[in-house]
């Protein structure tokens, strides 16, 4: 009787760019991508820069990801280019949108869902709200949008003109606040750190945390580039935004980097503008350098590796 044939089957080969079923998937959740995205129902597609294009990209990831209570006004384009659109962190239970009795749009980026492609989700959630009846409340997405227009597709690319808030109230400045609104209120100011956005360079963030305090910095540059000008300065000895702080790592969020540097307790925001743009001449400088990294920088790169978390 022949032997059977004990050799195991081959995996099946990947074309370039394709990601396999048991891999992690690249959205960065943390889990394998037949339980992610590649999973029935796990989003049609996945973008992994979203807001590439955009002249203001860095803003919206930090606003999306890091900065608790900011708006800022959004300019459209084509038929709906006289509608009144406001960009905000966060709307009450985390609403994609609101409709105001005055017509006004509110569009909400930390929201609960997310179907691969952030930049086609607002899109979505926004032409839904415009098509909707002054004081409709608010306007959702409980299933993919599919197909259709993105946020670079509505609006028109100028700077995002950021405003700061110290908390919430700016949902109930122009309305009288309901039971359930001012719940949503009181369980929002706790999460509301104080905060302020640098003028100095783009998308800088100083936030206190409890007794600490952190520039939170998202930056467009390639990631691989990003680290090997880190690493440049920080065997330079020139990551140090002000004496005493110490970049300790970085957030990784919609294709782009953030890193974050603790900062001494009483620092503020103010000391930090002049110290930022100083520190982005600098970067600029490293970024420029192409030679080989030498052993001493290779290290403090694949330190600067192991020390990023991935929001998705």
């Amino acid at each position: 009787m022949a032997k059977k044939n004990r050799s195991k089957t081959s995996a099946p080969t990947q074309a370039p760019g394709e990601v396999g079923p048991r891999q992690p998937c690249p959205c960065g959740s943390g889990k394998r991508y037949k339980a992610c995205h590649g999973a029935p129902g796990g989003g049609d597609v996945f973008v992994k820069r979203p807001f590439e294009g955009l002249t203001s990209e860095c803003d919206l990831v930090a606003l999306r990801e890091l900065v608790p209570a900011a708006t800022a006004p959004l300019t459209l384009t084509g038929e709906h280019a006289d509608r009144v659109v406001k960009l905000c962190t966060l709307l009450p239970m985390a609403a994609p949108a609101m409709v105001r009795d005055s017509g006004e749009v509110w569009l909400g980026l930390q929201v609960q869902h997310n179907f691969g492609d952030p930049s086609r989700d607002l899109a979505a959630v926004l032409l839904a709200a415009l098509a909707e009846e002054p004081g409709a409340g608010m306007v959702g997405l409980t299933s993919p949008p599919g197909e259709g227009p993105r946020l670079q597709d509505l609006l028109a690319d100028t700077p995002l003109a950021v405003e700061l808030h110290e908390g919430f109230d700016f949902w109930v400045a122009d309305m009288d606040a309901s039971s359930e609104l001012a719940q949503a209120l009181e369980q929002a100011e706790g999460a509301a750190a104080p905060t302020a956005r640098l003028s100095e360079v783009t998308a800088a963030y100083w936030t206190r945390m409890g007794a600490k305090e952190h520039l939170r910095w998202v930056m467009p540059e390639p990631e691989d580039a990003l680290l090997d000008a880190l690493a440049r300065l920080h065997v330079s000895g020139d990551d140090v935004i002000v004496p005493d702080a110490r970049l300790v790592g970085m957030f990784r969020a919609h294709g782009l980097l953030a890193p974050v540097w603790d900062l001494p307790v009483g620092t503020g925001p103010e000391p930090l503008e002049s110290a930022a743009a100083e520190f982005k001449t600098k970067l600029d400088a490293a970024l420029a350098d192409t030679s080989e990294l030498s052993t001493e920088e290779r290290s403090a790169r694949s330190g600067l590796a192991n020390r990023q978390v991935t929001i998705r």
